[in-house]
């Protein structure tokens, strides 16, 4: 798969191995798992985070094949899953922090590009996000509303 904003193409040599069954080693206990799960999501951590949580520390390779769900679809039964997708959150605050640096470094070209870029990838997200009815049908990305949503 190429890259959104360059000519080159990505990495495409790491591969997770092919399983249809979690591991013989691995913690497969599937209460236990949605319960860490939630306690993590209530301490504020991402669902990313949750993911990397429970593989060094719990030893569970891989939270659909143990049990069954994808983090985000436990998340989203128990209703403590983020109105604004994970994805879409980390390049709004990828865009914040440009915006702020800008504000201080007026003649910075290349993060003025750099921003420009995000923005449009914040953009393509966000039509994707309405057309699959996880965003509301008029939501739009707005610069200056961005601290406001992200501090909710």
């Amino acid at each position: 798969m190429a890259r959104m904003h360059a000519r080159r193409r990505g990495k495409s040599c790491s591969v997770r191995p092919y399983r249809k069954q979690a591991p013989a080693w691995s913690n497969t206990d599937t209460k236990a798992i949605e319960k860490i799960i939630l306690d993590l999501r209530k301490e504020g951590a991402s669902s990313a985070k949750i993911g990397l949580v429970l593989r060094d520390r719990y030893g569970v390779p891989d939270v659909k094949l143990a049990t069954g769900k994808r983090i985000g679809d436990i998340l989203r039964a128990n209703k403590v899953a983020s109105e604004i997708p994970e994805d879409l959150r980390d390049l709004m605050i990828k865009a914040l922090g440009l915006r702020k640096h800008l504000a201080d470094n007026k003649k910075d070209l290349h993060n003025k590009r750099q921003l420009q870029l995000v923005e449009s990838k914040v953009r393509r997200l966000v039509r994707y996000y309405t057309g699959s009815r996880r965003l509301p049908a008029g939501w739009v990305y707005k610069p200056e509303n961005t601290e406001i949503l992200l501090s909710r």
